[in-house]
């Protein structure tokens, strides 16, 4: 179905937007497959030169993850921004005005707010730290295999944010086809496009292809807007309150929608507000292009530059969702709109309501920017994939070559699984709702802790928040998903009808986050309590250090990653104070290893 009833004549396929697809979508691939020779070009060099003089060589890995930690404010602009601008950020803005009025459209606000804050408190620390994922630190803190468990909540929100990217474009391609192809056949060839340069270009494709990304985007719904307003079946001047006829289960039925909306549960409204806000910010997709940065200053500026251009982004969307409440759908194309067809509302209104240039111009700018969305996700659980669980838990001593591969193969991987999740799951929304859901209860608390919170955190802190945030976050349901609750909080809204998800009215996803913080905090400091009082907890919290030929002993917990050069060790015995010094050979001894490295 797409937003037509079986009984009425099928609109005919739209050959301009086919044409301005194919366009567009081959200019996508050849910026991503010759995006680094084209970035060379524009720094009018031949080779890409570390970013400052404290940069140490990258591997070949390292450099098609981070593209050579060379991206300047230019480009720079563009690639932060289209962190979350994309498919799902365009084509969800309309579809939650349309489903529940501007208020309820929270996403595009609370993104460009994390954006901002993400700048303020998170970016220039991780950048100037150089690490080269957003899981480095994590492993630095907890150790390679414990660390390196906080990959599975990264890899779920990334995962499913690229299938709400291929979600919006199947949508998309679905009003311009007509039938002509399949709505997954269309999934599945976007995806494969995105696939095929992002292999060869690494973080150069995905920065370069944001460019043409943005100002398509830009361009392409500004132009519209105009042509979509004066059209003759849109209501002149646009209304706030309007008589609106959807079909629902093959009824027509008229609703009265208010373009503002309205605020039903205030308790979930404000869980979902902190909830995306703070959620928004431990993504690899956002860190990836924070320590790409020239520099720590380039990385805040470029932060809030994002911010800035992510809210301007969604205001062509939220008004294109009001003027699909204002149209008559019947005229304009033969059908009264479907209720679960509320995601097509850009493709339709670009296709229906538009001239013919015009049409070609938004229909193909803002498909191929869609597909183009899709790689910078892929790309990064496919790079903490990489350098944080094959190379620093399962195999240690992989070489760049392998690793090279190891990517490669990684991205194909998951681009299959965001296929799949695209497929099967329908709501755009939806979707990147709960991808902020995932890192917000799960990973959110840990980037606070071990960046500014280090002391009060340890191993034992870690999987005990970690473990019941998640147990209560499964228990608690998801209605997008189809889970029933097993853990009701107060006032749980029961489904409507046989066999209806009911949904949480409490903000449970703020109390399951705090718990997590509480707990973590909590046993640290319980588990380091029993430590001074004698209490032999774990016989890996004993470490051994030698200095300059003298040795203590510690019980304070020490990672056992071998990336000494990012963090200073210090131990403190029970009577010997100890700090190695710039330039000093320090050793840590474990069970499994001994690591030396000079401290820098």
């Amino acid at each position: 179905m797409t937003g037509v009833m079986d009984n009425e004549v099928k609109p005919a396929v739209d050959w301009v937007g086919i044409g301005g697809l194919i366009f567009f979508y081959f200019l996508i691939l050849f910026a991503g497959l010759f995006a680094k020779r084209l970035m060379e070009m524009m720094n009018g060099k031949k080779k890409q030169q570390p970013a400052d003089n404290g940069e140490s060589g990258l591997t070949n890995t390292e450099d098609l993850m981070l593209a050579g930690r060379n991206i300047n404010y230019a480009v720079g602009i563009f690639t932060m921004t289209a962190t979350w601008v994309g498919g799902g950020y365009i084509n969800g803005a309309a579809e939650a005005v349309i489903s529940g009025g501007i208020l309820n459209c929270q996403a595009p606000f609370c993104f460009a707010t994390s954006l901002c804050i993400g700048g303020l408190f998170f970016a220039k620390k991780m950048r100037a730290m150089k690490f080269i994922t957003m899981l480095d630190p994590f492993q630095v803190k907890y150790g390679r295999k414990l660390g390196s468990l906080l990959y599975i909540p990264a890899f779920s929100g990334e995962i499913l944010w690229s299938a709400a990217i291929l979600a919006a474009l199947g949508s998309s391609l679905q009003v311009i086809c007509q039938g002509l192809i399949s709505e997954n056949t269309s999934i599945i060839v976007s995806a494969m496009f995105a696939m095929v340069y992002t292999l060869f270009g690494g973080l150069y494709s995905v920065a370069f292809t944001d460019v043409f990304q943005l100002i398509s985007i830009f361009v392409g719904l500004i132009l519209a807007l105009p042509f979509m307003i004066t059209n003759e079946n849109v209501t002149s001047p646009l209304q706030e309150t309007v008589n609106f006829t959807i079909l629902e289960n093959d009824v027509l039925v008229n609703k009265t929608k208010s373009v503002l909306g309205e605020i039903e549960y205030p308790s979930l409204w404000v869980d979902g507000l902190i909830m995306m806000i703070c959620g928004g910010i431990p993504w690899q997709a956002y860190f990836q292009r924070v320590l790409s940065s020239k520099t720590p200053q380039v990385a805040r500026v470029l932060s809030y530059c994002a911010g800035v251009g992510c809210f301007l982004a969604a205001i062509p969307p939220v008004i294109m969702g009001v003027i699909t409440i204002n149209t008559d759908w019947v005229t304009a194309n033969g059908a009264n709109l479907e209720e679960g067809a509320y995601k097509l509302a850009v493709p339709l209104c670009l296709s229906k309501l538009c001239p013919p240039v015009v049409s070609f111009i938004g229909l193909g700018a803002v498909s191929a920017a869609v597909m183009s969305s899709t790689d910078s996700s892929v790309l990064g659980v496919s790079s903490m994939f990489t350098r944080n669980v094959y190379q620093k838990v399962l195999s240690p001593h992989a070489s760049d070559k392998v690793l090279v591969w190891v990517l490669r193969v990684t991205i194909v991987c998951n681009t299959l699984i965001a296929m799949v999740i695209a497929i099967t799951v329908k709501s755009v929304y939806g979707l990147y709702v709960i991808c902020s859901d995932l890192v917000y209860v799960l990973l959110f608390p840990h980037l606070v802790l071990v960046l500014y919170g280090s002391k009060y955190v340890n191993r034992y802190g870690m999987v005990s928040g970690f473990s019941l945030a998640l147990l209560l976050r499964v228990l608690s349901g998801e209605p997008v998903l189809g889970f029933e609750a097993i853990l009701r909080f107060p006032g749980y809204v029961e489904g409507e009808g046989v066999g209806a998800i009911g949904f949480q009215n409490f903000p449970f996803r703020l109390t399951i986050m705090l718990l997590h913080f509480a707990v973590a905090i909590g046993v640290t400091f319980l588990t380091d309590f029993l430590h001074q009082r004698g209490v032999k907890v774990d016989p890996l919290e004993n470490y051994k250090f030698r200095s300059n030929g003298s040795s203590c002993s510690s019980s304070s917990e020490v990672s056992d990653d071998d990336s000494l050069h990012r963090t200073k060790v210090i131990a403190n015995a029970a009577a010997v104070k100890f700090e190695p010094q710039q330039g000093e050979m320090i050793t840590i001894t474990t069970d499994n290893a001994t690591i030396e490295d000079r401290v820098p």
